[in-house]
């Protein structure tokens, strides 16, 4: 049992190795597609803070994710490997397309669905579900509230000053809210692993209760900020590039506003989407300029990547669940 809890450990790393490449996008594409920083230097920092995320913000998010979606007395270790396949798998496919899809919801439908593969529908937690729900609906309405509003008051107090100016000043701020956006990312998305790989040690018996150790901190900090590094041009393009073209105040006020939220959501263990967020800020920011500024197009298809998601991998973790438990 220790081997496969060892096994289990590896694949949570694994899926926390792609939630850091899918969603390396997400703290840098507006600080590189402003052209502020170069790829490199982006992903750099953003590393480094998605590394220091975890440590700085509590654990509320892994509780959620440990506790709060299946009873963790009913969870084995082949339903959590279930799971995990069907994240990883949903997430792969969808960066491999380039789609800035949520690793975070990818991860609870594969829960839902190892859950659902072993012990129905009736034994998932709907309380947690609702937080997950929260995140959902709050994560892109609000990014595009704070990030016009944000937008609108930088344009409104700067109105008189040369562009030049604006964007020599905000440029060097943007670097700033880029790391402060990662940081927050890192403290959010950095815990979900770590209450996967809780379960893992709780199911397999080697803690007697869902406490965090440090070192499972230190690990799931550190594959995410690698995960960052290597980080995924194509979804970089898609946020970056392809939903408007920023301005680096605009850039700033779209990282500063996603920031604020999810630094909230990681206080109250909302596991919410750092894809949703940034995505929503983004739109926000593009908007208070110019309406026609935002490519609504490639928001809808961002949308309806966002919707398929959580019943996606929750289909792929029923799938791998059932194969699983043919074999043990």
């Amino acid at each position: 049992m220790i081997e496969l809890a060892i096994g289990a450990i590896i694949v949570a790393l694994i899926f926390d190795f792609v939630n850091g490449f899918n969603d390396s996008a997400n703290s840098v594409a507006t600080v590189i597609g402003t052209r502020v920083l170069k790829p490199i230097h982006a992903v750099a920092l953003s590393a480094g803070a998605n590394f220091a995320g975890p440590f700085i913000f509590g654990v509320a998010v892994a509780t959620t994710i440990s506790k709060g979606i299946l009873n963790p007395d009913d969870v084995t270790v082949y339903m959590v490997v279930g799971a995990l396949a069907g994240a990883i798998g949903w997430s792969s496919i969808c960066t491999y397309f380039g789609l800035p899809i949520s690793n975070s919801h990818s991860l609870v439908g594969g829960i839902m669905g190892a859950g659902i593969a072993v012990l129905g529908f009736e034994q998932l937690l709907y309380g947690g579900l609702q937080k997950v729900l929260t995140g959902i609906v709050v994560a892109p309405t609000g990014g595009i509230v704070f990030g016009f509003l944000l937008t609108g008051l930088i344009i409104t107090l700067f109105a008189h000053h040369r562009p030049a100016i604006i964007n020599k000043t905000f440029g060097r701020l943007q670097i700033i809210s880029s790391g402060w956006f990662a940081l927050t990312h890192g403290a959010n998305d950095g815990q979900k692993t770590m209450g996967i790989i809780v379960l893992i040690l709780f199911s397999t018996g080697m803690i007697p209760e869902l406490e965090m150790p440090l070192w499972v901190i230190f690990a799931a900090a550190s594959a995410m900020a690698l995960g960052t590094f290597l980080g995924g041009y194509k979804v970089i393009k898609t946020l970056g590039m392809k939903i408007t073209k920023l301005k680096p105040y605009q850039g700033f006020a779209a990282e500063t506003g996603g920031g604020i939220m999810l630094a909230v959501f990681s206080v109250f263990g909302i596991p919410a989407s750092t894809t949703h967020a940034i995505t929503g800020t983004i739109m926000g920011a593009g908007a208070a300029r110019r309406k026609r500024a935002v490519r609504w197009k490639v928001g809808k298809q961002i949308v309806f990547a966002w919707i398929i998601t959580i019943p996606g991998s929750a289909g792929m973790a029923i799938a791998f669940t059932y194969l699983i438990y043919l074999f043990v």
